[in-house]
Order: structure tokens, then C-alpha cells, then sequence
């Protein structure tokens, strides 16, 4: 076993403290790298809270992970000692399910293995532990490659709020031609709008702050709208070919649907804690669609690391050391971050 440290919810609800624990050795297949850096993603703060569903405790946080390879198992192929690497929301799958055949293991018929806060029953059985930690040990095919050209800081957020809204754009096919909203200017909401411009769609941010404007405007959107402002909401009914909602507070998913045109697309990729009520009519005035989507599957993400790469796209970050996270996780609750933190694994 691998011994390391990390940061830890050692309770539900619990802030969290420096905890000591293991990883396992090295499999031939297995890539272990030290974590250089890991974001903060709202989803640590639901896990670390039961929000969604019961933790497994004590939990390690983190799966926007990006660091360099320390040591390889003997067979694998693709990385080497010193590689710039990465890890994002999952760590394994089943491997043999059609979804896992096509590429989007995150869609696994057996349930992929969440990078933290699961159990990684196709391997050794034990918890999976988060990228708020020195080291970690994954499986080659679930170990990206991160474009050397790049901030590694402002990468290890593509790992998360990069491919959550890569994907579901590069799925309804959004580019020239096509009219998207983003609704909610946070993590996920300013990387939708770098995606969605640099695919050539006309973007405009969907905001109940004002405050947002201009910094709407410095990501490359094309318009604002102030959706508390009723008469800019009015005005914007009939509007857009999707909606891409990063929103993950309690919001009336039915109202913003009419600004879609007929055949819009309504696509959530944000999670609020309360369950959406979506009256039949919202759907069949005109031939709307209410859809979701999750991360992207290996190659997916793979491609838009490598895309990234190719347009300069990383996330806008501020970076902090691993003892101010419970400050951050206020802070991030009150949208009082532009637009993710990431923690300097090298302060713990």
C-alpha cells in the first residue's frame, strides 16, 4: 500500500481536516501521479453533505485532478514517468456494456466508479479517494494527458465543468448557426460560453445579476440577459435553440423554456438539490425537449483537453492553499468566486 495525506470530511456536514490514509500498489495497468493541483467543484460540497444520497466516510474530495506520473505498472503503454497528467470524475467501469463500448463509460450499465466517495468494485473493492491529497493511483485507461501548453492550475477544472458543458454541446451538435443560452454565469455557466463561442454559436448569458455583464462580455458573449428584469424576459420568449441550464440552485426550469423556439432543447447539466417541477405544457406548446447530460467518457474528454489545447480555452481560476477550503466552500455558495477555485496541492 501507498501511504499519503489529504483533506477529509471525516463526518457528514463535517469540516474538513488533514487525514492520513492508504492507496493501493501499483497494478501492471495502474498510473500513479502526484496531484500538483485539484478544483473545487459544488458537487464536493453536496457529497460531503449527503445532499444527493448517503457518503461513504471518511471522504477525500476532488475529482478535477492534474499532476505528473511518479510510477507506472510494467504494461502500461501510454504515459511515462514525468507526463503531465490528469484524472476527472471516474476512475473505472465495467468495460463490456454498450455504453462502455461506445466510448461513454460515464453512462455504465454496472454504475462507473465515482473518482471519490465510491467503491471501486472491478478492482480491489476498497473506497475511492479524491484529488484533495498528495498522490493517487488510477487505472491507464481512466489517466488523461494534459496539453503541455496549457496552465496546469486553470486545466484541472476542464476535468470537471470543462467536459460537463463540452459534451452535451458536442452531442446536440451547437455551432454556426445555432442560438445558445447559458443560464447561470458560475464554474460550468463561463466554460459553456468559451466552448460555445469557439464552436461558433451566437451565445447569450441568461443571469439574474447584472453584476455579470461585463464579465459575459469579456468571455466572448454575444448578449445578457437580466432574467429578473421582466421586461428583457419577455422580450427573449421564442429566442433560442437550446439552453444550456449550469444552474445548481433551486430554479423554475418551466419558465426559461419559454424562451426556446419551436424543437428547443433544454439541456440540464447543473444538479439542485431539490427535484424540478415541469408542467406537460412546457414541453408540448412547442415541441420542446427537456434533456440532461453528464461528464464525457474517456476519449470525449480526451478530445477536449486536446481542443483546449489547440484554442488556448482553460478556466478562469483563483487559486488557494488546501487550509482555506472551508472558506472557499462559503464562499462558493455565495457565488463569491470567478469562476472556480483550485487548490495548491503543494500546501499540504
Amino acid at each position: 500500500m501507498i501511504a499519503t495525506k489529504g483533506y477529509a470530511a471525516l463526518k457528514a456536514g463535517e469540516k474538513l481536516v488533514a487525514w492520513e490514509f492508504e492507496r493501493r500498489d501499483l497494478g501492471p495497468k495502474d498510473v500513479q501521479f502526484d496531484i500538483l493541483y485539484c478544483g473545487v467543484c459544488h458537487s464536493d460540497l453536496h457529497q460531503i453533505r449527503d445532499d444527493w444520497f448517503k457518503g461513504l466516510y471518511p471522504m477525500v474530495p476532488g475529482h478535477e485532478i492534474v499532476g505528473r506520473v511518479a510510477q507506472i505498472g510494467d504494461q502500461v503503454s501510454k504515459f511515462k514517468v514525468g507526463d503531465l497528467v490528469g484524472t476527472g470524475c471516474m476512475v473505472d467501469s465495467c468495460g463490456q456494456c454498450e455504453s462502455c463500448q461506445d466510448g461513454e463509460e460515464q453512462y455504465c450499465a454496472e454504475g462507473n466508479v465515482q473518482t471519490y466517495n465510491n467503491v471501486n468494485k472491478y478492482t480491489d473493492g476498497m473506497p475511492t479517494y479524491g484529488g484533495y491529497s498528495k498522490t493517487i493511483v488510477v487505472k491507464e485507461e481512466f489517466v488523461l494527458r494534459v496539453p503541455e501548453n496549457l496552465s496546469l492550475a486553470a486545466t484541472a477544472p476542464l476535468l470537471c465543468a470543462g467536459i460537463t458543458t463540452y459534451s452535451p454541446l458536442r452531442h446536440w451538435n451547437v455551432g454556426k448557426g445555432s442560438k445558445l443560452a447559458v443560464l447561470g454565469l458560475g464554474g460550468l455557466g463561463h466554460m459553456a460560453v468559451k466552448f460555445g463561442v469557439a464552436f461558433g454559436a451566437e451565445v447569450t448569458v441568461l443571469s439574474t445579476s447584472e453584476g455579470k455583464r461585463e464579465d459575459a462580455k469579456r468571455l466572448g458573449a454575444h448578449h445578457f440577459i437580466v432574467t429578473t428584469d421582466k421586461e428583457q424576459f419577455k422580450a427573449a420568449r421564442r429566442s433560442f435553440d437550446f439552453i444550456l441550464d449550469t444552474v445548481s440552485a433551486e430554479h423554475d426550469i418551466a419558465a426559461y423554456m419559454s424562451l426556446l423556439k419551436t424543437n428547443g432543447t433544454h439541456i440540464c447539466v447543473g444538479v439542485p438539490s431539490k427535484p424540478a417541477q415541469i408542467p406537460p405544457f412546457s414541453l408540448i406548446g412547442r415541441r420542446n425537449s427537456l434533456s440532461g447530460s453528464s461528464i464525457g467518457g474517456v476519449a470525449e474528454t480526451q478530445e477536449m483537453l486536446d481542443f483546449c489545447g489547440e484554442h488556448d480555452i482553460v478556466s478562469d481560476v483563483e487559486v488557494i492553499n488546501i487550509d482555506y477550503i472551508d472558506q472557499a466552500y462559503e464562499r462558493m455558495e455565495k457565488n463569491d468566486v470567478k469562476y472556480r477555485f483550485v487548490i495548491d496541492m503543494s500546501t499540504l
